[in-house]
């Protein structure tokens, strides 16, 4: 199946204790438009380089909606590396994470920014959805 939309997201700067000054930590706050109507929040870990355009970052976020009219809660695990300035991402839902009618849900996300515009596009399967 696959679903698309825009969604705004909201990072914000935490502290870190005893980290290199070239880690960061913040957290995130989203909401989803389209085919996926819902919520999350999250936080995310990101180190910058010495190299312009070369980065990395882990992100875990806890998404709260609907998909396809069906509701429930289902988390999204990000991996993300810059290499000076090429980017490769990879956004995936955490195994068994889905509840409710989102239970078994399985699937990718791809994130894609136009014009400082934000949207997704998700592929993704749901056990017993047919």
């Amino acid at each position: 199946m696959h679903a698309n939309g825009t969604f705004e997201v909201k990072i914000t700067p935490q502290p870190v204790d005893g980290e290199s000054p070239a880690v960061g930590r913040m957290s995130i706050d989203k909401q989803f438009h389209g085919d996926l109507e819902a919520s999350s929040r999250g936080q995310m870990l990101a180190a910058m380089t010495s190299v312009k355009g070369s980065a990395g970052y882990v992100a875990i976020e806890q998404v709260t909606g609907s998909l396809h009219g069906r509701t429930g809660t289902f988390v999204l695990q990000h991996s993300g590396t810059m290499t000076r300035g090429a980017p490769q991402l990879i956004v995936s839902v955490v195994p068994d994470s889905g509840t409710a009618e989102l239970a078994g849900l399985a699937g990718t996300m791809a994130i894609v920014i136009t014009d400082g515009k934000h949207s997704y596009d998700f592929e993704y399967t749901l056990a017993g959805a047919g």
